[in-house]
């Protein structure tokens, strides 16, 4: 067993050129993935309930739409579980330009599917095969993505380029709140006819210039070299033989994962049913967006500086504190403070998230690194991400208020920082091996240990 390096331990730079062109291919494709993706969970809120699930009770019909959101994230792991072999046998880049086909394939086809009134219950049933579809790319879209980033960079800067590239989720997400925005303001009839379709049938565009990018970039230097190696076992069997890297890594997604669906998927619902109007609440997630995109590469290079473990764990310590505050600013019914309850929502948010780039990477080994790192971001967004918005909507037709939402958000908060703090430190480690981190609480990188 050798000791990982020191985070100051220098490095060789890698080419600017390359690099810079790698960040710009993820960036590019975590926002095709994540306007795609998030849009959905938009027009769940919007519209898929009086178009696919229709019914004389709007509250059914809109859990209903949120069933099939909470579809795509089920499918989720068992994309990171397929995409991870793949891509720590064949390769980072392959896997990626195909999850992108995937995803703005399936967006494509559910901005030209019929509803209900049209194919009766086909519908609903094609629309569930879609967003499982769009699940399963977007499982393999992430931990590619940011490999690619952080096996081609500086070990010393590994969280500042990791965090340009996560930008891509807000960038998406601001993206695709901004397309629904737009055609918001048609009339809710033209809305519901063909509106809505519109910013499905834009991810045809998007995805011939992701395409087109990412297919110029080169392999991940790390895989290369790994390569020419023989490969010891099935990724997935090597990740499970120690599950407990991968729980742990899961444990700090929850919270981050559990947030964002309560500030941005689920206020919609909550917003509104409080007497917010739609607009207003759309404009909270254009700021919202704005405020991750300034708040993630921030957090994610502060983590090169203090560490991941630190960064993260303040983000779990703002929910806990904060979570009550955000919830009764939305309560006032005021749309300023709505906005800067979701905006101070999200900071914390960020502080969990952010620093999840360079740090699933840096718990496993080379050839096992996709599907580790791609199965512990998943199983976080399917159990803090998917069905977050499933329970809320249960506890608020059970209970009523905001304060079971507020305890939710607590509640995995908690999990969060009970998970960063049983896992070490990870910040500079030499990632060319195949040992991966320890997961004890230790205060710097640690020494490796046995796959």
């Amino acid at each position: 067993m050798s000791a990982a390096p020191s985070p100051l331990t220098p490095a060789p730079s890698p080419d600017p050129a390359l690099l810079r062109r790698v960040a710009l291919s993820s960036l590019l494709g975590t926002v095709i993935e994540y306007y795609d993706f998030l849009l959905y969970g938009t027009m769940a809120a919007l519209a898929f309930g009086p178009l696919f699930f229709p019914g004389d009770d709007p509250v059914t019909g809109t859990i209903a739409a949120f069933g099939t959101l909470a579809a795509g994230y089920v499918a989720r792991p068992l994309g990171g579980a397929v995409f991870g072999h793949f891509g720590d046998r064949l390769g980072r880049k392959s896997m990626l330009v195909l999850t992108m086909a995937l995803m703005g394939l399936a967006s494509f086809l559910i901005g030209v599917l019929p509803t209900y009134d049209t194919i009766g219950v086909a519908a609903p049933v094609l629309l569930v095969l879609f967003r499982v579809v769009q699940g399963i790319a977007i499982g393999g879209e992430w931990a590619g993505a940011t490999l690619m980033v952080v096996e081609h960079a500086d070990p010393r800067r590994r969280g500042l380029w990791s965090g340009l590239m996560q930008m891509g989720s807000p960038l998406g997400f601001l993206l695709s709140t901004v397309a629904v925005a737009l055609v918001s303001l048609l009339s809710r009839a033209a809305f519901l006819e063909w509106g809505w379709r519109l910013p499905f049938l834009f991810s045809a565009v998007l995805l011939a210039v992701g395409l087109y990018v990412r297919i110029s970039v080169t392999e991940s230097p790390l895989f290369r070299q790994a390569a020419g190696e023989a490969p010891e076992g099935v990724p997935l069997a090597r990740v499970l033989r120690s599950p407990r890297t991968l729980v742990l890594a899961c444990g700090v997604g929850i919270g981050p994962f559990a947030l964002t669906a309560l500030i941005s998927t689920y206020m919609l619902t909550y917003a509104t049913g409080i007497g917010y109007a739609t607009s207003e609440v759309m404009t909270g997630l254009v700021f919202t967006s704005l405020a991750g995109l300034v708040s993630i590469p921030l957090f994610s290079a502060l983590s090169d500086r203090v560490g991941r473990r630190a960064v993260v764990l303040g983000g779990a310590a703002g929910v806990v504190v904060l979570a009550f505050p955000v919830y009764a600013l939305v309560d006032t019914r005021v749309p300023a403070l709505l906005v800067a309850g979701m905006v101070l929502g999200q900071v914390v948010q960020s502080a969990m998230y952010a620093p999840l780039g360079p740090l699933l990477p840096e718990l496993f080994g080379t050839r096992v690194r996709y599907t580790g790192a791609s199965l512990g971001y998943q199983l976080a967004a399917l159990v803090g991400g998917g069905f977050t918005p499933l329970l809320a909507g249960g506890l608020l037709a059970d209970r009523g208020g905001s304060a079971p939402l507020a305890v939710l958000a607590v509640v995995c908060g908690l999990v969060t920082a009970l998970a960063i703090w049983r896992t070490a430190e990870t910040r500079g480690r030499d990632l060319a091996g195949e040992e991966p981190a320890r997961t004890h609480t230790a205060p710097v990188a640690q020494k490796g240990t046995e796959a």
